[in-house]
């Protein structure tokens, strides 16, 4: 991956948005009052969005210094907008979180200022879900034994937000994939090159806008299944040097 140079920048954190227009400004407002510093980046990817989004972070832009907007002209994936965003990071940290408000702001950084003082330390950081419903719960147990002895290492809570790390991680991300399976692609990279995992368990709202697109009934939660299976098969050849391009299966 090329990357933009390391700034004076502590962390980047990358939020994709794909019609989030409604989501956006409370999003960016929140980030401005959760702020005590000046040395943290917010970029957002406007991810091939076919709403207001655009011209709202038009707008927004001039108005908070710390936000940047990176734009992906057609959506090839929440992976792919991930990527394209952590290309243009500066931070020393860098990471990314959903932007459908289930984690506030405030619970985001929370999970930043706890690396504040980590230096130059290979960490990767997740946050850690609780009081979720019944089902969620046990999908979710299920899905981290099952990746647990694929990847032969520990993984659980693998889609739990936010996502950070030092961003030395960045120098092997070859061949990322362009959907939701980042997040398993991360945590296994992150495993497999020695970084210390941390977890931090952070609250978990009732997402205000929108509704999810996969958690909406047990056949939806099949076709995860299947597809989860598939994309964790691709990810475990790439990362033990077999297959060379997860992002193209």
């Amino acid at each position: 991956m090329v990357l933009s140079a390391e700034g004076p920048v502590f962390c980047s954190l990358v939020i994709p948005c794909y019609n989030e227009g409604e989501n956006i400004t409370p999003l960016v407002t929140g980030f401005a009052g959760a702020l005590d510093s000046d040395d943290f980046e917010l970029i957002i990817v406007d991810n091939g969005s076919g709403d207001s989004s655009s011209a709202i972070l038009g707008a927004l832009a001039p108005r908070f210094p710390f936000l940047r907007v990176v734009s992906v002209p057609e959506n090839m994936g929440y992976g792919y907008g991930i990527t394209q965003g952590l290309k243009a990071a500066r931070g020393r940290y860098a990471g990314w979180a959903h932007g459908d408000m289930q984690y506030s702001p405030v619970e985001l950084m929370k999970a930043v200022e706890s690396l504040r003082f980590a230096g130059e330390a290979k960490i990767f950081l997740k946050g850690l879900r609780s009081a979720r419903p019944p089902a969620e719960t046990i999908f979710t147990a299920g899905m981290a034994v099952f990746e647990s002895l694929l990847f032969a290492a520990p993984l659980w809570d693998i889609n739990a937000q936010p996502t950070l790390f030092h961003r030395s991680l960045l120098e092997y991300w070859a061949g990322a994939p362009a959907d939701f399976s980042l997040d398993l692609y991360a945590y296994a990279l992150a495993k497999k090159k020695g970084f210390v995992i941390k977890r931090l368990p952070l609250s978990l709202s009732e997402r205000s806008r929108g509704r999810s697109s996969w958690n909406r009934c047990f056949v939806d939660r099949l076709r995860l299944v299947a597809r989860t299976i598939k994309s964790s098969l691709n990810i475990r050849r790439a990362l033990f040097g077999l297959e060379k391009d997860v992002s193209r299966k």
